[in-house]
């Protein structure tokens, strides 16, 4: 079977965007707002439990105050929380994980469709494409992000959706994710998966991804293969991804 597209997640695939990025923004929002509220990294890979910022601002005030947080208020705090992070994103202090842009570039060398397919919201996803993806944007046909949904992973519907709009059946499809609400998305959408492990992800025990084709520790120049079929090269290139459907 031929693969001939690639969906790709962004938070934690693309970039480490959540310990240093979202997390550090979530924490800007809440000191703006006076709130006694802050994530240590250990703190917030708990709550990375939860997909979708909107959604873990308003579980956090619920647990924190006793009651469910007015709907207004949350989307205030998600929009102080977005500023900051286009902030931090300008600053530089954020950069592609390696071989993400290789990978790319490859892809669109050899004529496969990509897509990014994120639960984060579209202002977030503009910023990370303008300060760290730049040109190499335009190799992506389409963008689903939470504004487009209305159930986020692990539900398969961003899945579903990236599916319909290729027009290709999901055995010539294969997705990049780090997480297991992202791989669960992607396996309910009967889409094969890449899992490359994130700062968060790698804390977790191998059989959280036993719904990846292969778990390997980034796409290089020094990735291996944790679990899956074995990469000589040390960087996850076209061939190796095929060998995965």
């Amino acid at each position: 079977m031929a693969l001939r597209a690639l969906l790709w997640d962004v938070d934690g695939t693309l970039a480490e965007t959540e310990r240093d990025g979202h997390r550090v923004a979530f924490n800007q929002a809440f000191r703006e707002h006076g709130l006694p509220i802050h994530w240590d990294p250990d703190a917030y890979g708990r709550w990375l439990e939860i997909s979708g910022g909107h959604e873990r601002l308003r579980a956090c005030l619920h647990a924190s105050e006793g009651r469910e947080p007015a709907e207004p208020r949350v989307v205030a705090l998600q929009a102080s929380k977005q500023r900051h992070y286009g902030t931090l994103v300008a600053s530089g202090v954020l950069s592609l994980r390696p071989g993400v842009a290789e990978l790319i570039a490859e892809a669109q060398a050899a004529g496969l469709r990509q897509a990014l397919v994120t639960t984060s919201g579209q202002q977030a996803l503009a910023s990370l494409e303008q300060h760290l993806l730049g040109e190499r944007s335009g190799a992506f046909a389409f963008r689903i992000c939470g504004e487009d949904v209305t159930r986020k992973k692990p539900d398969p519907e961003a899945y579903h959706g990236a599916l319909e709009r290729l027009g290709l059946p999901a055995s010539e499809v294969l997705v990049i994710e780090d997480s297991p609400p992202g791989l669960a998305a992607a396996a309910a959408a009967g889409l094969p998966c890449l899992l490359s492990l994130s700062h968060y992800s790698h804390l977790l025990p191998l059989q959280t991804f036993a719904a990846a084709r292969a778990v390997v520790t980034g796409l290089g120049p020094d990735a291996s293969v944790v679990r899956g079929p074995a990469c000589q090269s040390g960087r996850i290139t076209l061939s190796y991804l095929e060998r995965l459907l």
